[in-house]
């Protein structure tokens, strides 16, 4: 039987749990980031599905739907995701988006190893052809969107996380700005293991699918000699694939990587009677890993792995 004491107390209104924030991502890696930062308290959605291509995936309307119910919306970018980017700007509150290219203390890098200047936007031309000459020319410029493949650029972004995490949860704050630093630790840790991995591989040259791995080998001092593919992964013509074949003798190369998701047969024509070695697929996204918190230190750590199968002399 309940006293009167008790009873009055059951009639009074329960204070108000506070919610976790919502946290809708782009691609696989800045999901894992924010899992870091969230640990126990709740799991980040991911708009890219496995498999999945970061530059031309399309949308789904459950997901839009999904957009507007989010508290925070992480994205890379519009050079990396174009497909999310009339989503953002149809946001109702248009401050639920961080766009982590934006993030101060972020490395920025044009593709080719140049830093980057400027704002935002990049130019790219895809098998154009010249009316006088009829030469095909393949060329990407401007901003190189991938840039999570700079560890630094990540503990950055950890940070951002944990800070917009805490300022919409202040109930949770210390956990997420805690997270966020054991995050840093591991990474840091990750990138000291892989800088001492890779440094054996330094000079010597290599192809791969995609021109994505700027980051990751400018950081580590890794001789990138081309790419099959373009920034945004669109098909190559012939013409910079003969220009290609013609300079792996010339530039000594030593071995070419596939990506996950992508047709490997470019490469198996550009290598046919070369010598070449082909390495195993490069996933710079990590589209066909399990994803999760340990996911973005699994990208860095397979990167590192299969290049140094295939280039250790």
């Amino acid at each position: 039987m309940k006293t009167p004491a008790i009873a009055a107390l059951l009639l009074l209104p329960l204070p108000a749990l506070a919610e976790v924030p919502t946290v809708v991502t782009d691609i696989p890696p800045v999901q894992s980031l924010a899992a870091m930062v969230m640990g126990d308290l709740g799991s980040p959605s991911v708009l890219l599905e496995q498999g999945g291509n970061a530059h031309s995936y399309q949308l789904k309307p459950s997901q839009a739907a999904a957009l507007q119910d989010a508290d925070l919306v992480l994205w890379v970018g519009p050079e990396m995701t174009p497909w999310l980017d009339r989503a953002i700007d149809g946001l109702q509150d248009r401050g639920t988006a961080v766009t982590l290219l934006d993030a101060p203390g972020t490395l920025l890098q044009d593709f080719g190893g140049k830093p980057h200047v400027g704002g935002h936007g990049h130019d790219h031309a895809h098998d154009d052809h010249d009316e006088g000459e009829g030469e095909e020319h393949h060329h990407h410029e401007g901003l190189d969107p991938h840039a999570w493949l700079a560890p630094a650029n990540a503990e950055t972004w950890l940070t951002l996380i944990g800070a917009e995490l805490a300022r919409r949860d202040p109930e949770h704050a210390t956990t997420y700005i805690t997270n966020a630093a054991q995050a840093r630790m591991r990474i840091a840790m990750l990138d000291a293991k892989l800088m001492a991995d890779l440094a054996p591989l330094k000079g010597r040259p290599f192809v791969t699918f995609h021109d994505a791995y700027g980051y990751f080998t400018a950081h580590y001092g890794l001789s990138a000699a081309g790419a099959v593919s373009m920034g945004d992964a669109a098909d190559p013509g012939a013409a910079h694939l003969a220009e290609l074949r013609d300079g792996l003798a010339a530039k000594s190369i030593v071995c070419a990587f596939p990506e996950a998701n992508h047709d490997p047969k470019q490469i198996d024509i550009l290598l046919e009677g070369t010598g070449v070695s082909r390495g195993a697929p490069l996933d710079p996204e990590g589209s066909t890993l399990t994803y999760g918190p340990a996911l973005y230190e699994d990208v860095l750590a397979g990167l590192a792995q299969a290049m140094h199968d295939c280039l250790a002399p």
